[in-house]
């Protein structure tokens, strides 16, 4: 049995906010790159030129990438070997939040009432916390800032199972064409598909964090990763909205067993600004 503090995870926590804030992941600044030298528009390119001068004053200057610092999503794998010391998780991770918006100098976004009273918390938490147990004797923590811009384009539906592929390659097209510029794109489409609703949710948003340069391990669902990556990148959204030949990055598709009588699917859009960071204690 190996112990860690919780206050071991509070200041993991607080520094992940900061740096996935601060500048984005290796494979997602290599994939606007290629989506740059790809784009055929010539105001898309200047868009690309804009995004690029952005990421690089923010990760230059250490000032967030973009104003809307995000709800904090976190997935921590929890080694089954690892016992938590003076704390629980789920308050050593608010904590963490508490002062990582704080010294980050990141704005809080968050309101305690979802519909009536909508007071804003004032530190950014609670976050989103999904923890699952593994083998072994470590933690794992993925802090994601989840911007509401691309959220609010979400969306989700059970198709019948009769729908198939080309059911979910309608749905998701549709969603980014109905999403047009809001999400800020280019955009990151994670998409989730089967279990239940809220596991399909979950998957989707597990999809966008995955590495833009990995596609899905089954060759059927990569194939279908690929042509909805073409059909959504025919619809001349393009660059923040401006039309061009490049209106999403990747898409990216996680799966689960699901009931015979269902097909679940959820459509989790993410902004350019894709932004995640990990760390193992």
């Amino acid at each position: 049995m190996i112990s860690i503090k919780a206050k071991t995870i509070t200041n993991a926590v607080a520094d992940l906010c900061i740096k996935s804030n601060y500048e984005l992941p290796k494979d997602v600044m290599e994939k606007i790159k290629e989506a740059k030298a790809k784009e055929k528009s010539e105001l898309g390119n200047y868009c690309f030129l804009q995004i690029l001068r952005n990421l690089r004053i923010a990760k230059m200057k250490k000032v967030p990438i973009c104003q809307d610092t995000g709800m904090v999503v976190v997935f921590v794998e929890i080694g089954q070997d690892v016992h938590i010391t003076g704390g629980t998780l789920s308050d050593a991770i608010n904590e963490g939040v508490r002062i990582g918006y704080e010294r980050g100098y990141l704005r809080k976004s968050i309101v305690d009432d979802p519909i009536f009273i909508r007071k804003n918390t004032g530190d950014n938490t609670p976050a989103v916390i999904h923890a699952s147990i593994t083998s072994g004797s470590k933690i794992k923590i993925t802090v994601v800032p989840k911007g509401f811009g691309s959220e609010n384009m979400s969306r989700l539906t059970v198709l019948k199972p009769t729908d198939g592929a080309e059911g979910v390659k309608k749905f998701v097209v549709d969603t980014v064409k109905q999403a047009g510029a809001n999400p800020c794109p280019p955009i990151i489409v994670g998409v989730g598909i089967g279990g239940t609703i809220e596991k399909a949710a979950m998957l989707s948003k597990q999809a966008l964090i995955r590495s833009l340069n990995k596609s899905n391990v089954d060759a059927k669902m990569a194939g279908l990763e690929k042509q909805i990556l073409i059909e959504i990148n025919k619809l001349n959204i393009g660059p923040q909205g401006f039309g061009g030949s490049i209106t999403a990055l990747s898409v990216n598709i996680e799966t689960y067993p699901t009931h015979i009588a269902g097909l679940p699917v959820v459509v989790n859009i993410g902004c350019y600004v894709s932004r995640h960071a990990s760390v193992i204690l």
